[in-house]
């Protein structure tokens, strides 16, 4: 009798064990009736709908929406991020779920952190079904959640007017949090007025999909302002990168594949009006650095503040370039165009099909707004960053 007493408790222990386990990384979340908040601390995982009410909320550990849950953030709300202590603090929406977070000029959504410095937190990572060209089995770098598939049109939801403020929290040299992390999402989801600021690691990044972005800023994110890899192909108009601080790498960093630089499909974005401001680093001297395959669409555009303001890479992204696939027009630059093979694609080609190199009379007096005219100068009739950026 002793033996079986003692055997039945340490089953009960067990089960409570098991069940505050549970409860602590579920949440009690399991599909039931939808959360709304008003306030408060929040994490956990979610697999039904959650919604946060205008007002103030402390992420207290990882927050993480299963299918098919949408994650509803109103105008107004901050999240803060509590000071990591050594754990990893972020937001992920899985395959299959959702988040609404749709602010608007008078009162964004703000993403941020308690330790108000780059690398407090891990940023917000979203995992859609459209293609990447990285294989079968590919898991997020921050939370290990599976991504890609065949649906380029796959919606994962909006984000508008939403800021992330001291993003980029790493695990190591292969698991890194950037601001905004894409990953295979797709062309059905809305992504407009966002800003990533004084982040570490990259401000925006594409890992392959079909995602388009509009009316975004990165300003101050340590390594790569905006990034793509595994065959991005959306597009991403009204954009700036703007740079004060030493660290900052490039302005766009653009790949195919790392590992093949032939991998399909081959990463093509299509860039618009965009403004790209340097913080002319000798040590960081490469602006938009095309490579590793990737190949590109770039028209109306002004690049300062780099020694190299467009580079080109890799035998099969300079190709791209020779036999026209890839082109670039309409584009400002504040020095030469430089082609690291040595051979192909040159400074002098990029003038001859209408580009600018050496251009120093930019127009920044009414603020980098993300938009060029045929004249080089600004448009400052539409300062699109006005009212809800930092």
């Amino acid at each position: 009798m002793k033996t079986v007493k003692i055997f039945a408790a340490a089953l009960a222990a067990m089960g409570m064990a098991a069940c505050f386990t549970s409860c602590e990384k579920d949440n009690g979340n399991d599909g039931g009736e939808a959360v709304v908040l008003e306030g408060g601390e929040i994490s956990g995982r979610y697999s039904q709908d959650v919604t946060l009410k205008k007002g103030e909320y402390r992420l207290t550990g990882s927050l993480q929406m299963e299918a098919p849950a949408t994650l509803t953030i109103e105008p107004g709300v901050t999240i803060t991020s509590e000071v990591s202590d050594g754990k990893i603090i972020y937001i992920l929406i899985e395959q299959g779920a959702k988040i609404m977070a749709e602010g608007t000029e008078s009162e964004p959504i703000t993403m941020t952190a308690e330790d108000r410095r780059a690398g407090a937190w891990g940023g917000l990572h979203i995992c859609g079904y459209a293609h990447t060209n990285a294989g079968e089995g590919t898991m997020s770098e921050i939370g290990g959640a599976p991504y890609g598939g065949s649906n380029d049109a796959d919606n994962s939801g909006s984000l508008r007017y939403v800021r992330i403020q001291y993003s980029g929290l790493a695990l190591d040299s292969e698991h890194e949090a950037n601001g905004l992390s894409l990953y295979g999402v797709g062309n059905g989801t809305k992504i407009s007025y966002v800003q990533v600021i004084d982040g570490s690691d990259d401000g925006i990044e594409f890992f392959g999909g079909s995602a388009n972005i509009d009316h975004c800023v990165v300003e101050n994110c340590t390594d790569d302002s905006f990034d793509w890899t595994e065959g991005w192909n959306g597009t991403a108009e009204y954009i700036v990168a703007y740079q004060t601080v030493a660290e900052c790498d490039c302005l766009m960093e653009c790949d195919n594949n790392g590992d093949n630089n032939d991998a399909a499909p081959v990463a093509h974005p299509t860039i618009r009006y965009a403004t790209f401001v340097g913080n002319n680093s000798s040590d960081n001297k490469r602006g938009l650095r095309f490579r590793e395959g990737t190949q590109v669409t770039l028209e109306y555009a002004l690049v300062t503040g780099k020694p190299s303001p467009v580079t080109l890479e890799t035998s099969q992204t300079v190709a791209s370039f020779d036999n026209g696939t890839s082109s670039i027009k309409n584009t400002y630059i504040s020095g030469a165009l430089v082609n690291e093979e040595g051979s192909g694609y040159d400074n002098s080609d990029f003038v001859a099909a209408g580009n600018t190199a050496n251009y120093s009379s930019f127009n920044f007096t009414s603020g980098f707004v993300g938009k060029v005219g045929q004249s080089g100068a600004v448009d400052a009739s539409d300062n699109w960053t006005s009212g809800w950026t930092l």
